[in-house]
């Protein structure tokens, strides 16, 4: 009796996943996309996104040959088959696809990388030519694929070539079908999104599949006030409400981070039953995305708070006069997120993109401000400096071993291979090979970067003694300071009569 049972246990299991019926057994190789026509895809067009101006430019054309296609064919030109949109998470690409679609009034299949995957083997490959037989009825049409590295990841990643597994026939299919031997001529434009590149298999990636690579990166100053706009449109906002200072506020956001502020904004309003969202929200709204919630049930004694109080000062005032350095805005002892105790604020002035030896040389002064003033201050150090000292090193290391700032090391790279654009803090990768005597000399290089950073502090922190003394204790009655009283004060702060804060050279002899 079990034999049977058995069998009769499969096949109403390949039932239930086909949606029923003899004929829903067989559909388990048919594709899964939704398919979006003219009227839902419309919804969506490039007024909806904002701050890719420059990737919205390389899509136009897209449009341009699904709307008109004649203009080009006639001039011999062919369009490209494939467009790939790269960038960090939550800057848009799916939303541009949409909004291709939408401009150019096509049908729009939408399916994820990892719906072609499934336990048994061959059906991804079934849904490749499914979704392509598909796609040629209603040509010209626009196929997007999110996570493209779901399928698509290199085939030598494995540690060897000629596998058989369910995701390399999946890979090899859509090869084959976006340059196919019997590809021909039809209008299949496909659009695919990953925030690996990295990753994805050559093939995949040579002219004639994917000729484009499209960046969508995090929006500039102009950008995130633009996406702000557009995502302030449904929200009451109060006139007093300055959009602008808020995007000069939130320097590399992307645009899911910018839209969830928003809302955050409008959840705080709501909150304190107001009519209207306004700038208050918008500031309180900022610091919960990038510090976390305030925690009012974490208590700190009042040496603890006194402890914090002087380790965020001893950041502001080191902070205040680094060459290059944001603007200090909020010193805050207001317990946030999982386990800051304070924090200092920072923002920038201005969008920058590149950093000298300096400006970094003056960040690790920054961070080990606070620790600096607990040892001025009390004598002793306490475990509240353990991340400022962790970010502290990792920035002297990639001075020393990534951007060559070493005069002792050269102009020289020890990291293997490059750093990923998109994926800001991630892992970084491991060293290259080198002897016993350079790795000595990379730590011997990254010790004397902090200690520099060190004294630096301490020296700025010893002349300024009793301004570092006066903030903490204004600090410790109102908990927060911030505006204009904190940078009229942080005026005050003076340099080391030696002018080794300005002579970044002579950092050795502090």
């Amino acid at each position: 009796m079990i034999p049977p049972l058995i069998f009769i246990a499969v096949w109403r299991f390949f039932i239930a996943r086909g949606g029923g019926g003899p004929q829903g057994a067989l559909s388990i190789g048919k594709s899964k996309a939704k398919v979006y026509v003219e009227g839902e895809a419309g919804k969506v067009t490039f007024n909806d996104v904002a701050g890719v101006d420059e990737a919205k430019a390389e899509l136009v054309e897209i449009v341009d040959f699904l709307k008109t296609p004649k203009r080009f064919t006639d001039l011999g030109a062919k369009i490209p088959k494939g467009v790939l949109l790269v960038g960090p998470p939550g800057t848009g690409k799916t939303l541009m696809a949409k909004a291709v679609a939408g401009e150019a009034g096509v049908p729009f299949f939408s399916i994820s990388g990892s719906e072609f995957v499934e336990l048994f083997v061959g059906v991804g490959s079934s849904r490749v030519r499914d979704l392509f037989d598909q796609a040629k009825k209603q040509a010209p049409c626009i196929i997007f694929i999110d996570e493209l590295d779901a399928i698509g990841k290199s085939r030598a990643s494995s540690g060897f070539y000629g596998g058989n597994d369910e995701r390399e026939q999946t890979l090899n299919q859509l090869l084959t079908e976006m340059d196919g031997f019997d590809a021909g001529d039809t209008t299949v434009i496909v659009l695919a999104a990953t925030n690996r590149p990295e990753t994805l298999d050559p093939a995949l990636l040579r002219p004639g599949r994917f000729d484009r690579q499209v960046l969508v990166d995090r929006p500039d100053l102009k950008g995130r006030e633009a996406i702000l706009n557009i995502h302030a449109k449904d929200v009451k906002l109060s006139e007093a409400v300055d959009l602008k200072q808020i995007a000069t506020r939130t320097p590399g956001f992307a645009g899911a981070d910018l839209a969830n502020l928003v809302n955050e904004a409008a959840l705080l309003a709501a909150r304190r039953n107001s009519s209207k969202v306004e700038q208050q929200d918008f500031a309180e709204a900022i610091e919960r995305v990038v510090a976390g919630l305030e925690k009012k049930s974490r208590v700190l004694n009042d040496k603890e708070k006194e402890i914090v109080a002087y380790h965020e000062v001893g950041h502001a005032l080191v902070g205040a006069v680094m060459p290059g350095s944001d603007q200090v805005e909020k010193i805050s002892i207001v317990p946030r997120g999982m386990a800051a105790l304070g924090y200092t604020l920072q923002l920038p002035t201005e969008d920058r993109f590149l950093r000298d030896e300096a400006e970094l040389k003056g960040q690790i002064a920054t961070l080990l401000g606070g620790r600096s003033a607990e040892e001025l201050i009390f004598g002793s150090i306490t475990t509240g400096a353990s991340n400022d000292l962790q970010r502290a090193t990792d920035l002297a290391e990639q001075m020393v071993t990534t951007y060559g700032m070493s005069k002792v090391l050269g102009p020289l790279a020890y990291e293997r291979g490059q750093r990923s654009n998109f994926l800001e803090g991630g892992m970084p990768n491991a060293r290259r090979p080198i002897s016993e005597e350079t790795a000595k000399a990379i730590d011997e290089e990254v010790k004397s970067l902090v200690e520099s950073g060190h004294q630096r502090a301490l020296a700025i922190l010893q002349e300024n003694r009793a301004l570092l003394e006066d903030l903490a204790k204004q600090l410790l009655e109102a908990e927060v300071i911030e505006g204009p009283p904190l940078r009229e004060q942080l005026k005050q702060v003076q340099v080391p009569a030696d002018g080794h804060v300005v002579k970044d050279a002579e950092l050795t002899t502090v």
